[in-house]
């Protein structure tokens, strides 16, 4: 039963991790990397921080250490959010590459280790220290679909390009009446808005 529960996880996991991917596809350099949001949210940045949380949680976490090294990791540079965009110097190839690496690596972590494996994450408060590995996989599912979301509003915000079912919902003129629909709804609470609400 834990065998299944285990290849359902990494089976939602690998769906987010191509989802994230998928959002990259045919931007350009600038707009992979620049801030999109007043929090500075970037696609690049998703990859690069996701990247390191999968070395940790499913391998340095429940002692399988990656064999990948994160500058950003290595010099403490990840506590002041370097892990959240790219350098110039870091390419896309370069951060895909990396990330693809990380997964593999905790795919065969997924595949090894019970879910009841005993971990440690020393940058978690004393008292939630010391997680399963069936924790850890789980929040790893959770925060990878979470970011594979905030990458599709991302590519949204970009070029309008919504998720991968985005085409089959309808044309430019669909989407444009939908829109109009749901601004339409929202108009008659702005504060100005001479029709009352129910």
């Amino acid at each position: 039963m834990t065998e299944r529960i285990a290849t359902d996880l990494r089976h939602y996991l690998q769906q987010s991790r191509d989802a994230l991917l998928r959002a990259l596809d045919g931007v350009s350099e600038y707009d992979a990397r620049r801030p999109l949001t007043p929090s500075g949210t970037n696609l690049l940045g998703l990859v690069k921080h996701l990247a390191g949380l999968e070395s940790s949680y499913l391998g340095d976490c429940v002692g399988r250490p990656s064999p990948l090294r994160f500058p950003w990791v290595e010099d403490g540079s990840v506590w002041d959010g370097a892990d959240m965009w790219a350098l110039p110097a870091e390419s896309r190839d370069y951060l895909v590459g990396l990330y693809q690496s990380a997964w593999k690596h905790s795919d065969v972590s997924i595949a090894e280790l019970p879910l009841d494996t005993p971990g440690h994450v020393e940058w978690w408060p004393p008292e939630r220290q010391e997680p399963t590995f069936g924790h850890l996989l789980a929040r790893l599912v959770a925060e990878t679909a979470q970011h594979a979301g905030h990458a599709d509003i991302l590519r949204e915000t970009i070029d309008g390009r919504g998720g991968r079912d985005h085409d089959e919902m309808g044309d430019d003129a669909y989407w444009a009446g939908y829109v109009a629909e749901l601004q339409a709804a929202a108009d008659v609470y702005r504060p100005d808005s001479p029709v009352l609400a129910p």
